[in-house]
């Protein structure tokens, strides 16, 4: 068993690591990786961030083995649904905006050629 904070193997039952002091929380067990496996890259953030479905899963799928690399799989994700939301909301009312202004431009087209 391997300590989640510092990477340090920890004897079995122990509750807290001996090199480092944290606490095992019982989470982890004889398949959690070392340390050095877990390095939380920033890539894992930008994947999530282009494909949120991929870093959701991701995230599911890692939160207990790999904290690090899900929490930045799930932030990219998490990140991108937010701005996709806020685009869409943004072309709607920008959309609406537009159709108001070819609907009155077209109602002073019309006001004109019946005057003449």
């Amino acid at each position: 068993m391997y300590c989640p904070n510092c990477g340090n193997q920890i004897p079995d039952g122990a509750k807290f690591c001996p090199g480092c002091g944290a606490s095992t929380d019982g989470r982890y067990g004889y398949n959690t990786p070392s340390y050095g496996e877990d390095s939380g890259s920033i890539g894992w953030a930008f994947l999530g961030f282009f494909f949120p479905i991929v870093g959701l899963i991701l995230y599911l799928v890692w939160r207990n083995e790999k904290p690090r690399s899900a929490k930045r799989a799930g932030t990219g994700a998490l990140v991108a649904v937010i701005l996709y939301v806020v685009l869409f909301v943004l072309y709607i009312v920008i959309f609406v905006v537009a159709l108001s202004s070819l609907t009155t431009s077209l109602n002073e087209l019309a006001r004109t050629a019946s005057l003449l």
